[in-house]
């Protein structure tokens, strides 16, 4: 007899609960990413702005 597996019930229970965290999570970090990429690439423009006078 197969034993059974309680890990397919439990993640599509918990999907239902914890998916608006999960999805905030990813988008919050994606800003946060996209948001320091783009003070990194300001700040090396302004670097090499005063460095050529």
């Amino acid at each position: 007899m197969r034993k059974f597996d309680p890990w397919p019930v439990f993640f599509k229970r918990e999907w239902k609960r914890t998916w608006p965290f999960l999805v905030g999570f990813a988008v919050t970090g994606t800003i946060i990413t996209k948001f320091s990429l783009g003070l990194t690439d300001l700040g090396q423009a302004d670097a090499h702005k005063g460095c050529s006078r």
